[in-house]
């Protein structure tokens, strides 16, 4: 996973529920850095640096396309 970079990066955990399900169905392979950390204390997102979308650099483009549909549809990303 130390080729996974940062694509996103999200306050709260509510706003990657969708994320995630899209993600997972299109079978791309992705962790959200911090998650776990800012569901027990939302506050310590802000010292952490957030809830980071973490891909492989070769999804860039088809998970960047997934966030504009999101951003423009849902208005979440």
């Amino acid at each position: 996973m130390n080729e996974f970079k940062t694509i996103a990066i999200f306050n709260f955990p509510h706003e990657i529920i969708v994320l995630k399900s899209i993600l997972e169905h299109e079978g791309i392979a992705f962790f959200f850095q911090n998650e776990n950390l800012v569901s027990v204390n939302p506050m310590a997102s802000y010292a952490y640096g957030g809830i980071q979308l973490k891909i492989h650099p070769n999804d860039f483009e088809k998970v960047g396309d997934i966030l504009d549909i999101l951003n423009s549809n849902l208005e979440i990303v």
